[in-house]
């Protein structure tokens, strides 16, 4: 049997894997391993969640909900911060090296009758299709599945779920789903399914595409905006407490975690879980208590320290936005030190164009992994440079960090965002390096 580094290994040399040789681009492969695996992903109820930002949060909070409500509950999200582990999550462990490794020997007669007609199946394939196995194996009561890019010909558009939700619409991967909303919102709007309701928080063009694909695919269409409405209330200030009010309850939320963006999520996660049948929905109680131990990491991350530091992955535009809106508003009046780095496929202008409105200085490094590559440091520096900010690039994201640090004054804010792969680095780095040191 395989050990985790041999897992790890094969799994890496997979990434350059794409489409089905037979059919490129299409669903045919993820189906004909599922088949080949006994069709894991129809074995328990799941809820579906895509959209362009916000989706894993999403998930996150309607499989805290589901946990406090006593429901056995996995949890797929990606990408991951840390290790491959993290995207299967069963009452919110992440399945361990060993089984991991167990799980993926098991499947390989799967994978090698699969390749035998389709080509090999991917790295997201992959770890999708053990996610599957491992709450198959675990005897899950629901499911919560994050959708990987897009919607219609993802591989997670295979499940038959009981709620489908499209959290918003924004521009990213461009370069797969299509230039403008619109076209990104077409394609996203492929989840939807005859008589599964579709829960989103999308407006404007996008929602008025999606209502329509709804509308052809026999899926009622459940707004957001026209069934919950969020209050705020006085709250901690490394928190924020709100009520969400829906047609059915009025649901007084703690969260401890920072982001006005996310009572948007919270409140896209009520409505969605309101949809489910009577032995599978949470009460208000359970609601309010899986929100209050929410724990996201890498989202709007906060670590008090002098400088403190935020860690939040802001990998597109629409998340960059969030960022700096919830920085704005969380921490009103400081400067902020930003550690970036931007993987070479991504919108770098529109990355970091909405931080540029804040009191800020830059320092810009890079990342090496197996399939991708990140920006040069140098051509983010002389973007901001050219935009009249402070800009350093520096390769080593660990140095790059240290540097942060070291120039900001105590009461500044250092943020580390972009690409998941340097948030992950860096966050690792930090808790075995900083917090750990510090609770000792």
């Amino acid at each position: 049997m395989m050990n985790f580094r041999e897992a790890t290994e094969y799994l890496l040399g997979t990434i350059n894997e794409t489409a089905s040789r037979r059919s490129p681009q299409r669903l045919e492969r993820m189906a004909a391993l599922l088949r080949n695996l006994g069709d894991p992903h129809l074995a328990y109820p799941t809820v579906h969640v895509g959209g362009t930002s916000g989706k894993g949060s999403t998930c996150t909070m309607i499989a805290a909900a589901l946990t406090a409500a006593g429901k056995r509950t996995g949890l797929h999200t990606k990408p991951h911060l840390s290790s491959m582990t993290e995207r299967a999550r069963v009452a919110g462990r992440a399945v361990e090296e060993e089984e991991f490794a167990r799980i993926l020997d098991e499947m390989m007669p799967a994978l090698q009758t699969t390749a035998q007609e389709f080509g090999r199946p991917s790295y997201y394939e992959t770890l999708l299709a053990l996610a599957f196995v491992f709450f198959r194996e675990s005897n899950v009561d629901v499911a919560v599945i994050e959708v990987g890019i897009g919607g219609t010909l993802d591989g997670t558009n295979l499940l038959q779920p009981q709620t489908s939700v499209i959290t918003n619409v924004g521009l990213d991967h461009t370069e797969i789903l299509g230039e403008t909303v619109e076209l990104i919102a077409r394609d996203k709007a492929g989840i939807a399914k005859r008589g599964v309701p579709l829960v989103s928080d999308a407006t404007g063009s996008a929602r008025a595409i999606i209502e329509a694909a709804c509308e052809r695919a026999g899926a009622p269409f459940l707004s957001v905006r026209e069934r919950a409405e969020v209050v705020a209330r006085p709250g901690e200030r490394y928190g924020q407490s709100f009520d969400v009010v829906t047609a059915g309850a009025r649901y007084t939320l703690d969260l401890p975690v920072l982001g006005a963006f996310q009572q948007r999520n919270a409140a896209t996660a009520i409505v969605a879980m309101e949809t489910l049948r009577d032995d599978l929905r949470p009460s208000k109680a359970d609601v309010e208590a899986g929100f209050a131990n929410l724990v996201i990491p890498g989202r709007m991350e906060f670590f008090p320290a002098h400088p403190a530091v935020v860690f939040d992955v802001a990998h597109n535009p629409d998340k960059a936005r969030g960022l700096a809106d919830a920085l704005r508003d969380t921490f009103p009046g400081k400067r902020f030190t930003f550690v970036i780095a931007v993987s070479d496929e991504k919108d770098a202008l529109g990355v970091l164009t909405p931080f540029f409105e804040l009191p800020s200085s830059y320092i810009f490094t890079a990342f090496e992994l197996p399939g991708r590559s990140s920006t040069r440091p140098s051509r983010l520096a002389n973007i901001a440079e050219q935009r009249g900010f402070s800009a350093r690039a520096i390769g080593d994201p660990v140095e790059a960090l240290a540097i942060a640090r070291r120039s900001a004054d105590g009461g500044d804010v250092v943020v580390v965002t972009g690409s998941t792969f340097v948030v992950g680095t860096l966050r690792d780095w930090w808790l075995t390096n900083v917090a750990a040191r510090s609770r000792n």
